[in-house]
């Protein structure tokens, strides 16, 4: 029976006659991922014909031997030796390769060329060489948008589904803005009886007003009266759990920061608690009274000193 003439080996790949064989292997590499049939179920007749043809050639070319007997003209691009030899190497899979784990002297089999894609697609081929591969669903993605004190304390939102369907989904306590969120098997579908994939969930966390987080730990900033860092005074300070009383010592400069023990995040996967770093500002009063005037400037002339600012 007549054997079609194969396209030349190099042309179908498109790399150069003298391209190295790592530049024939990634090459082949990104075409098998970008056309295996599986990965284009809406052209997959087309996806498939084209893979044929790029195994084949790179049956060819891809193995180094084979490669120097082509080169040499000893073998047409079917891998049939000229002259009436007969072919080297007979059988082979649907594909146009050689069925097996791989060429001897080739550093990956055909199932490694898409582990790089799927983690766990499964080459599922054993004796019968015209099973589908098997891979799992895809994982979708999405964007969650939650509230600070949610992220920090902890809550539960109800997100609608691409598909329609409600699912109520569990923030855990300490989330951090970007984090990503699995749940299984609440991605796209697999068919063929296939594991389903994950939907994989980013968390955006939303700025407040006046927490901020830095690792585990709160920040915040505290307004404070002239006369309550003059003198000392108790003042209640907002907290991610509530307010609590903190001391202003006698003669406290603004700048001065003030660490809440255990009053930062609660991380659930280091075990961790962070603190609230407190930072107070001593503000003034929007207007200077005649008395206040009259105090301090009978309080300089006796009791001038230096803040810190260079001579």
């Amino acid at each position: 029976m007549d054997v079609a003439m194969a396209e030349d080996p190099y042309k179908v790949l498109g790399v150069p006659r003298t391209a190295t064989d790592e530049e024939i292997r990634r090459t082949y590499r990104k075409l098998a991922k970008e056309l295996h049939p599986d990965l284009n179920p809406s052209n997959q007749a087309l996806s498939e014909e084209r893979f044929k043809k790029v195994s084949a050639a790179y049956d060819i070319v891809g193995d180094p031997e084979k490669r120097k007997q082509y080169d040499r003209g000893e073998i047409d691009a079917n891998g049939e030796q000229r002259r009436g030899y007969q072919r080297a190497h007979a059988g082979g899979n649907p594909f146009g390769g050689r069925t097996g784990a791989g060429r001897a002297g080739d550093e990956f089999g055909f199932g490694d060329i898409f582990s790089d894609l799927f983690g766990s697609m499964r080459a599922g081929r054993g004796a019968d060489a015209g099973a589908p591969f098997r891979m799992r669903g895809q994982d979708i993605r999405y964007t969650l948008e939650v509230d600070f004190l949610e992220a920090v304390n902890g809550t539960t939102k109800r997100v609608t589904m691409p598909e329609g369907g409600v699912l109520d989904l569990n923030v855990p306590e300490g989330v951090a803005d970007g984090q990503i969120l699995r749940l299984r098997g609440k991605g796209g579908p697999a068919g063929r009886g296939n594991e389903p994939g994950d939907a994989l969930v980013e968390v955006r966390v939303r700025p407040h007003q006046q927490f901020k987080r830095s690792g585990d730990d709160i920040t915040l900033d505290l307004p404070i009266a002239l006369d309550e860092a003059v003198i000392g005074a108790k003042v209640e300070v907002p907290t991610i759990s509530g307010r609590v009383q903190l001391t202003i010592p006698k003669g406290t400069s603004s700048g001065r920061v003030f660490r809440l023990k255990g009053k930062g995040v609660r991380n659930g996967a280091s075990a961790n608690t962070g603190d609230q770093l407190v930072t107070v500002h001593i503000v003034l009063p929007d207007k200077i009274d005649d008395e206040l005037s009259y105090f301090l400037s009978e309080w300089r002339l006796k009791h001038r000193y230096n803040p810190g600012r260079s001579s």
